[in-house]
């Protein structure tokens, strides 16, 4: 079986946009590829440097998160990559061969670097090393497992090219060494928020999360954004700007009558939403009781944690084995 990395930053809990855009494909793949999910603390940490308490909790809820949807220990490796020294030994080995205008030319950096300098200005004030560096960090967790496939979504590819120029420079130096690593591109939609913005995001307050009340998902979804040209309940409106409607495409049956009935004026805006809490909790029900189990048994999803971490890092020992061997750094081996 080929070999899969792909991973999340523990920031935060899990949403709908990760379960859709993501979660549920990492379900089907891990019967498919031999697969590594990586709960990235160390890049979380790029960010919240300041914050270590708000990564090291998140951890195990992403874990939770994780196991909830139904990724499967017996299946796939889950692991957290600051446990996996070898991970940061390879990425200081790249960074000598990857300059910083290179970094800055990398289209994902870039984006995320004007957001910086939007925020708090100079750019060498706003951006640390770490942060600039981290497609080569992510390169490391790659190539130290042997992955020939990374899943992603469009915005990701240039940091995959990326990962496939330092390989290729590295096999070019020091012999053919590593896998140059192919993209998986994500057929999955990226979800939008509740408030219309194209992206549901943790940090938007505009996402459901996959552990949410029902009376919390009750509150959200109230306050959804509909067709702002419909004022009276008996007013047509357009199903296609309304977020209650983009939300029962994804989890509610029979959208051609409520499609139909919005468009004739027959369907008052609070009971659509209503129909849809009552059709989101259905549909995040057998979720939420997975992710009740684990959180009565938090010492059982730390067994998983501590079990995938030893084999995730059983295979990036014996990557970086032949990677200083390569590199004349085995000075002492015999």
């Amino acid at each position: 079986m080929k070999t899969i990395l792909t991973g999340v930053r523990p920031t935060g809990n899990l949403h709908l946009g990760h379960y859709f855009g993501a979660l549920t494909n990492w379900v089907k793949l891990q019967n498919e590829y031999n697969s590594y999910f990586e709960i990235a603390d160390v890049q979380a940490l790029t960010d919240n440097f300041d914050n270590p308490s708000k990564v090291r909790k998140n951890v195990r809820e992403v874990a939770i998160d994780l196991l909830s949807v139904g990724i499967d220990p017996n299946k796939a490796t889950i692991f957290v990559q600051s446990m996996i020294p070898e991970i940061a030994e390879l990425t200081i080995y790249y960074s000598n061969m990857v300059t910083v205008s290179r970094l800055f030319r990398n289209p994902t950096v870039k984006a995320e670097a004007a957001q910086k300098k939007e925020l708090f200005g100079n750019e060498g004030e706003s951006i640390t090393y770490g942060f600039l560096g981290y497609p080569v960090s992510q390169a490391a967790d790659i190539t130290v497992f042997g992955g020939d496939l990374v899943p992603v979504g469009e915005d990701q590819l240039p940091l995959i090219e990326q990962t496939r120029e330092i390989v290729r420079k590295f096999n070019n130096i020091y012999g053919e060494t590593l896998k140059e690593p192919e993209h998986l591109l994500s057929a999955s939609p990226r979800i939008k928020g509740l408030d219309g913005n194209e992206k549901m995001g943790k940090s938007l307050g505009n996402a459901i999360y996959l552990n949410d009340s029902e009376e919390v998902i009750g509150k959200k979804i109230m306050g959804a954004v509909t067709d702002p040209n419909k004022i009276k309940k008996d007013d047509p409106a357009n199903p296609d700007v309304c977020m209650v409607y983009y939300y029962h495409k994804l989890v509610s049956d029979d959208l051609d009558t409520i499609c139909s009935d919005c468009k004739k004026g027959c369907r008052g805006c609070v009971n659509c939403k209503k129909e849809l809490i009552n059709n989101m909790n259905a549909f995040l029900k057998d979720i939420k009781e997975k992710r009740k189990y684990y959180e009565e048994h938090p010492d059982e999803v730390d067994k998983i944690l501590i079990e995938g971490t030893n084999r995730a890092k059983a295979k990036a020992e014996e990557t970086m084995k032949i990677v200083r061997n390569n590199m004349q750094l085995d000075y002492f081996d015999k």
